[in-house]
Formats: C-alpha cells, sequence, structure tokens
C-alpha cells in the first residue's frame, strides 16, 4: 500500500480512529483558526463597525460553504466505498467525475453568492452601518468558491484512503500565507474587509492547487489522470445521491441560523458585534468535533464496503465517544476562559461582555452535538442520506424558525434566543438515533446467512 493510505478495515479500532482523526482535528483546527484571524485582523485593526460587517456575514457563507463541504463528504463515503471492497476501476470514475462535479458546484456557488448577497442581507435586516462592508466581503470572498470545492473533493478523496496527512499540510501551508496577506492587506494596505477577503481567496486557490497537484503525482488508482476526466452517469447519480443531502444538511443548519441572526440583528451594534466574536467559538468546536464524524463516515464506509459487520458498529460508538469528549473539553474552556478568547477580535470591553453571554450558555451545550452529528454521519457511512437529511429539516430547520417566532419573540432575550440551539440538538438527535439504529439492521442483513 503506497506511503500514506490505510486500511481502514484491520487492526485495533480505538487507535485507528485516533490517529486516523488526528491529522483531521489539526487540519480542521488550523482551518477555523485561519479562518478567525480575519475576524481577528478587521477587529483589532479596522474597528467594531468592520468587525460586524464581517461578523454579519458568518452565516451566508456558511450556508454556501456548507454545501460544499457536504458534497465533498458525499465523495470521501462513495470513494471510501469502493476503496475497500477493492474495486479499483469504480474508484477512478468516482474520482474523476467527482472532480467535474465539485467543480461545477463551486462555479454555481460563486454565482449565487454574488448575486444574491446583497437581497439575502437585507432580508435578515443587516444593520445599515455594516451592510455597504457586509457586501463588499461577500462579493470577493464568493470568487473563491470553485477552490474551495476544490480541496474539499481532494480532502474527501485522499480521507477516504486514509490519507489525512497531505490536507493537513497543504492547509497549514495555504493558512500560514492567509494570515500574513490579512495583516498586510489590512494594515499595511489599509484594505480592511476587502483585504482578509482578497487574502481568503488568493489562500483557498493554493489550496486547492496543491491538491490537485498532489491527486494528479499519485500512481494509485484514486489519482486525477487528464484523459479520464468525463462524467460517468451512474457516478454522477451516487455522488449527488450521497454529497446533495449531505450539502443540504449543512445547508439547512446555516438557513435555519439566518432566521436566529435575524434575531440577533434586533439589537444594538454592541451586541451585534458580541455575538459575531463569540460565534468565531462554534467553526472552533465544531470543526474539530467533525473530523470524528469524517473518521466515522470513512471507517464505517470501508468496511461496510470489505463486509466487516462488526467493525461498522464499533467504528460508530468509538468516534461518537471522541467527539462528546472533546467537545466537552472545549466547550467548558470556552466557559472559563471565554474573555480572554474575546479579547482576540475585540479591546471593547462592552463587546466582549455581550459576546460572553453566548458563550457560556453554548459552552455547556456543545458536547449534545456530538450525538446528533455523529450519528448522521453514521447513516450516511452506510449510504443513507435522504431521512437523516428530513429529519435535519424538521429538528434544526422548522424547530429553530418555530423557536425564533413564538418562544423568543414572547421573551425577546439573548439568553431565549442563544437556548435553541441544544433544544434543537436534543431532539433532532433522539430522531437519528431511532433511524440509524432501523437502518443498520437493515444494511446489515446482505451479511446475513441466506
Amino acid at each position: 500500500m503506497p506511503s500514506g493510505e490505510k486500511n481502514l478495515t484491520e487492526g485495533p479500532l480505538a487507535r485507528q480512529i485516533l490517529v486516523f482523526s488526528v491529522p483531521l482535528v489539526l487540519s480542521n483546527l488550523l482551518q477555523a483558526l485561519f479562518n478567525m484571524s480575519d475576524i481577528a485582523v478587521v477587529g483589532r485593526f479596522a474597528g467594531s463597525q468592520a468587525l460586524g460587517s464581517v461578523g454579519s456575514t458568518t452565516i451566508f457563507v456558511t450556508l454556501i460553504t456548507g454545501f460544499l463541504i457536504g458534497l465533498g463528504g458525499g465523495v470521501n463515503v462513495l470513494v471510501a466505498r469502493f476503496y475497500g471492497a477493492g474495486n479499483t476501476r469504480d474508484v477512478e470514475k468516482s474520482v474523476h467525475s467527482s472532480l467535474l462535479v465539485c467543480l461545477a458546484a463551486g462555479i454555481l456557488m460563486l454565482l449565487i453568492g454574488v448575486v444574491f448577497s446583497p437581497a439575502l442581507l437585507r432580508l435578515l435586516g443587516t444593520k445599515p452601518d455594516l451592510l455597504e462592508g457586509a457586501i463588499l466581503y461577500l462579493r470577493i470572498y464568493f470568487l473563491g468558491m470553485p477552490a474551495m470545492a476544490i480541496y474539499n473533493f481532494g480532502n474527501g478523496v485522499f480521507s477516504a484512503v486514509g490519507n489525512t496527512r497531505k490536507p493537513l499540510i497543504y492547509l497549514s501551508i495555504s493558512g500560514a500565507l492567509n494570515v500574513v496577506l490579512n495583516l498586510f492587506f489590512v494594515i499595511v494596505c489599509q484594505m480592511s474587509v476587502a483585504g482578509v477577503a482578497l487574502a481568503s481567496i488568493l489562500t483557498q486557490y493554493l489550496s486547492a492547487g496543491l491538491i490537485l497537484r498532489a491527486l494528479a503525482r499519485t500512481e494509485s488508482c484514486y489519482g486525477i489522470r487528464r484523459d479520464q476526466l468525463r462524467l460517468d452517469p451512474a457516478m454522477i447519480r451516487s455522488i449527488l445521491g450521497l454529497g446533495v443531502p449531505a450539502g443540504c444538511q449543512n445547508a439547512i443548519f446555516a438557513l435555519a441560523n439566518l432566521f436566529i441572526q435575524a434575531g440577533i440583528n434586533t439589537f444594538d451594534t454592541v451586541v451585534v458585534s458580541g455575538n459575531s466574536a463569540a460565534a468565531n467559538a462554534d467553526p472552533l468546536v465544531y470543526d474539530v468535533m467533525a473530523a470524528f464524524y469524517t473518521a466515522c463516515s470513512s471507517f464505517m464506509s470501508q468496511n461496510y464496503g470489505a463486509g466487516k459487520r462488526n467493525r461498522v458498529k464499533r467504528s460508530y460508538f468509538i468516534s461518537l465517544g471522541y467527539s462528546f469528549g472533546i467537545g466537552a473539553v472545549l466547550g467548558l474552556s470556552l466557559v472559563f476562559f471565554g474573555r480572554t478568547f474575546l479579547a482576540l477580535f475585540t479591546t471593547e470591553q462592552a463587546v466582549i461582555e455581550a459576546g460572553m453571554q453566548r458563550l457560556v450558555i453554548m459552552g455547556l451545550c456543545y458536547p449534545v452535538s456530538a450525538f446528533m452529528d455523529c450519528t448522521i454521519a453514521a447513516s450516511r457511512g452506510l449510504g443513507r442520506t435522504i431521512v437523516p437529511t428530513i429529519i435535519v429539516i424538521m429538528g434544526s430547520c422548522v424547530f429553530r424558525v418555530a423557536w425564533v417566532y413564538t418562544i423568543f419573540a414572547y421573551f425577546g432575550t439573548l439568553q431565549s434566543l442563544y437556548l435553541l440551539f441544544v433544544c434543537s440538538w436534543s431532539i433532532t438527535a433522539i430522531a437519528e438515533i431511532i433511524y440509524f439504529a432501523w437502518a443498520y439492521k437493515e444494511q446489515m442483513k446482505i451479511y446475513d446467512p441466506a
């Protein structure tokens, strides 16, 4: 087996999942930290208004990028299944079709973001003094969507074959450059929000180029060959069947959070800026926990393809334990050291105190999300995506919107708004676990003796 690839169907599972996940944890942690550098540099060197402008775009950015990340997750599951089964021909076809599908999706997201971002920001009630900067940031940032789509495709392929080290290296290179460019464009060039957006897209294209180069150079069955770049109809259906629901799940969370942002926007600029600063903790925690969700999907998919029934189930429980544990550690750290964290983004004490209202509630509740997200990843690893998506729509979209217009509308406090997160996570998790238990039994019937 070539260097960097790992057979996920043999060996001690707990250790394998941990070793597999550590580079993913570091990658996701670096990604979150590098993304936060945009906010930190703007908040520290361009003022609270610029901070609020960039912060007001967070949910919309998550809405679009979440779809591309989910599509990459679909690529991961499909390639891992074929790779675990030793079906090299289908690995080749799935990789080349996935590249073209993801590139097309990136271009589509670029067009959607550039065209509709002004209208959506106005619909959300973005403060007039923040609107111009927010629109400028988004229109520049979304030029990088094709690159983001390609990077997530490559990351999905490498993770599927057990190689999580290369994406970490490429992300480290591009992320470090992103920080340098942020400082240069904002401090030296005085470009404010435009500067951090420009730094983001330049480094996104760098990471996409690096990961494409690596795939083109590999001699393995998952390598990219120019003469094999074509769309296979069967593979397109499989990619879209796995990736679109996964992408929609991510986008649905962001869509529901748009209504939450509309609720935040009913408060003054200090609260909006404080929420923007505190919200940077979300990707920091979620993305680190998500490393174990990726591990869950990859291990379950490879072992499902290889017919390793017992390892399929154990992969879920071990991944769930890891993700819950790291969510608890990070969440409690933010509760106790939240003011230090917020000081990275602003020096205004009023903004810090406003941000702490969010950090305390969210920090105590992050571990609960593991039961929902890890179970969704497990269902995806078995190829089940439609029903989990429907459950997410009901539990994390419809429920959250209803909460905003009932509970929050009645109490009108930040606390009543933030508590909807843990309530929706709990309800969705219960439904997802019930469905997964049934789906697991159904999928495992193929291994029962006739």
